[in-house]
């Protein structure tokens, strides 16, 4: 009887604590990148009892192969309970591309929960291997290389961004990466976001854990409106991949593959800038801005000048436009204008002021007006254009001549030309030359110089001569500074990363097996420490030498996962410089 009352209570307890969560529908998926020839599995859980009438989303691109099926989980461990209620799909891509599986929902206590959009990635027909162990095929599903766009449907000229990231499995290893085919921006202007170094970072992409590294980031702007295209950025990498193997110190023994990924093309539907409202002083300015004219000073005398400052500020293209022109009386005399940029590059446009900048020098005293100014420019937040107009100026010449009248002009009388500094002189008439003073070269000081020195480089060539029979002579030192020599040059990448523990841990690997593969004619980042020993006995190398060796490549797997200090990395550093040396003494 007791036991049925213990029973009866835990299944009441499980069931309260499964029902205080938080009900909520997620989507996953067996694979975010297959072939168009393989399948995927996605499952809709939900983790809350009494969920009904489940809609599955239209699979839009996929065939269902076989589902849904149903499974049901509940558990009470250590004082926790859970429950989850999973619906499953096999699906069959159905031509190639990148496409978006839609939410499913499902009712729950009166409320519908939608599950989370999945991204799925179909590329050309694949080779299936018959061992999923493959590295290959480890690499292709467990790396992507991704171009995230901040909007897919802008007007032209508003700013964007695309963004390409790197999202790589916690379990693989990533050794040497490099752009094989940048992306092509045809129909936009574009200009790269600088970032602060290439920090990985842990992310979720479509459901997964993954760590993930922003590659690159531009900013780009439609010049033209349609369907744009950018094309795919391609990379070539060196990817470590776990054997299920472990070497006598317990690290796991890691295999490298060399594979090329590709993001997915991309295709921006730029709109054209409406037509209805368009001002006739629109020059093409795209974002949000402010607007103004301005004089330095507006009261002068004559010959003194005044700058007239056209300013716009905020954010958008700011490079991509003529800003305002400014009319000005005819009795003042202006100046090209001088432009100034003061511009930041943001992931959604630009960010500064764009000035002009025109020098005004009067002649004729008076009071001038420079007329208003009006700037028009296209709001896209808005979808609105918007039209900014400033005040009248003037300028107020209190000194200077009198503007001539139609009489004076029609009656010119000659005067002689006055002396005013420098500017202008009568023609001269006669000159004040005087005879340039010349040295001979004989027996110049210069003279003896050059007679001595060839007189005096014979006993320096001598000894110059003396030293380089003596060095050549010196077949041991000669031998040992070659070899110095080549280790700081296997070593470079190395050195330029000490501080930096990950990355020069592993430039420092992998200066020792380039230089082994080099000695050797071998790829040695392949096969395990006994066999690179068994390698370098048969080539007659020292016990000692060997066993520094091996233990530099050892001290690399163990730095990663202990706190390492600078003086420690300069003393590694130090540590295979000599291992180097005692081998190519040997090899």
């Amino acid at each position: 009887m007791k036991l049925k009352v213990y029973i009866s209570l835990l299944i009441s307890f499980i069931t309260i604590a499964i029902n205080a969560q938080d009900a909520a529908l997620t989507a996953t998926v067996s694979k975010n990148k297959l072939g168009v020839n393989q399948r995927l599995r996605i499952d809709f859980s939900i983790n809350k009892q009494g969920g009904d009438n489940f809609t599955p989303p239209k699979f839009t691109n996929f065939k269902v192969v076989a589902g849904p099926s149903q499974s049901i989980q509940q558990s009470y461990i250590n004082g926790k309970a859970s429950f989850n209620q999973s619906y499953s799909y096999i699906l069959q891509p159905m031509r190639k591309g990148e496409f978006t599986i839609p939410s499913a929902s499902i009712e729950i206590s009166g409320k519908t929960l939608s599950s989370n959009p999945i991204k799925v990635l179909v590329l050309d027909a694949v080779d299936i291997p018959k061992n999923p162990n493959d590295p290959n095929y480890i690499a292709e599903q467990k790396i992507h290389l991704v171009a995230e766009v901040s909007k897919s449907k802008p007007y032209v000229g508003e700013g964007i961004y695309v963004e390409y990231r790197l999202y790589f499995s916690e379990d693989i290893g990533i050794y040497d990466s490099g752009i094989t085919e940048a992306p092509q921006y045809s129909g936009f202007w574009n200009q790269e976001i600088k970032r602060n170094g290439t920090p990985v970072k842990y992310g979720n992409y479509n459901g997964e854990r993954y760590r993930y590294a922003v590659l690159h980031k531009a900013l780009l702007i439609p010049t033209t409106s349609g369907k744009l295209t950018i094309d795919p950025m391609k990379m070539d990498i060196i990817v470590a991949v776990p054997t299920g193997r472990v070497d006598f110190f317990g690290n796991r023994i890691e295999r490298q593959v060399r594979k090329e990924f590709a993001s997915a093309k991309k295709i921006i539907n730029a709109k054209a800038l409406p037509l209805e409202n368009k001002p006739d002083d629109f020059t093409g300015a795209v974002g949000q801005f402010s607007f103004d004219v301005s004089l330095s000073k507006n009261t002068l005398k004559a010959n003194e000048s005044s700058q007239i400052k056209v300013a716009v500020n905020g954010e958008g293209n700011l490079k991509l436009f003529e800003l305002p022109k400014i009319e000005t009386p005819k009795e003042l005399e202006v100046y090209q204008p001088e432009r100034k940029e003061n511009v930041t590059i943001l992931s959604n446009g630009l960010k500064g002021s764009v000035t002009d900048s025109y020098t005004v020098v009067p002649e004729f005293k008076g009071k001038y007006k420079i007329p208003k100014a009006s700037f028009s420019y296209f709001n896209p937040k808005e979808e609105a254009y918007q039209t900014i107009t400033t005040d009248d100026l003037y300028v107020e010449v209190l000194e200077g001549k009198e503007i001539p009248t139609n009489s004076d002009a029609n009656t010119v009388a000659k005067q002689d030309v006055k002396v005013t500094g420098s500017d202008f002189r009568y023609i001269q008439t006669s000159t004040e030359f005087q005879p340039k003073q010349t040295n001979d070269f004989f027996k110049s000081a210069l003279f003896y110089v050059l007679l001595i020195l060839p007189i005096l480089a014979i006993p320096a060539g001598i000894f110059i001569q003396k030293k380089k029979e003596e060095r050549d002579g010196d077949v041991v030192g000669n031998k040992l500074r070659k070899a110095d020599k080549l280790a700081k040059k296997y070593l470079s990448e190395a050195q330029k990363q000490l501080g930096n523990k990950e990355a020069f841990y592993e430039a420092l690997e992998r200066a020792l097996h380039n230089y082994l593969k080099a000695k050797l004619g071998v790829e040695t980042s392949d096969i395990s420490r006994e066999k690179i020993t068994e390698l370098l006995q048969e080539k007659n190398v020292d016990s000692n030498s060997i066993s520094n060796f091996i233990e530099v490549l050892n001290d690399c797997d163990f730095a990663r996962y202990t706190p390492i200090t600078n003086v420690q990395m300069k003393e590694e550093y130090e540590k295979a410089k000599q291992v180097i040396t005692q081998l190519d003494r040997q090899l």
